[in-house]
């Protein structure tokens, strides 16, 4: 099954999307800042990295450009969880190479779990 690295700062956002995707079966590593995040995707090579935007120190636009610049982590596909729903904001994420931008307080939880199993199924299979 599919390692998931889930770099969220809010402990109990990240608790709960850790519950839903063990409980899927998926593998799930949490870290709760941009600069943690990049150390663990550098160590555990995850399947998929979940990566929210708006974070103390190192926010999510700029610990993606890391991630995307590091031969060792640029592979992993990232998507990014956002409570931020302009086009600009998402835009950014894509030039900067986000896989797909989620706003998260558009879905329930359960349905975000049920994107993130499709897309993995989906770039699996490609």
């Amino acid at each position: 099954m599919a390692k998931l690295l889930i770099i969220e700062d809010d402990p109990l956002i990240s608790r709960m999307y850790h519950r839903l995707f063990t409980f899927e079966g998926y593998e799930v590593e949490l870290a709760n800042n941009g600069q943690e995040g990049i150390k663990k995707a550098q160590t555990i090579n995850p399947s998929l990295i979940l990566l929210d935007v708006m974070m103390p120190t190192m926010n999510g636009i700029q610990t993606l450009e890391v991630l995307k610049k590091d031969p060792q982590t640029q592979a992993i596909p990232v998507i990014m969880l956002s409570n931020l729903t302009g086009e600009q904001d998402a835009e950014e994420a894509f030039n900067r190479g986000a896989a797909k931008y989620i706003v998260k307080s558009a879905y329930e939880p359960e349905d975000i779990v049920k994107m993130i199993r499709e897309f993995l199924v989906k770039n699996s299979s490609s």
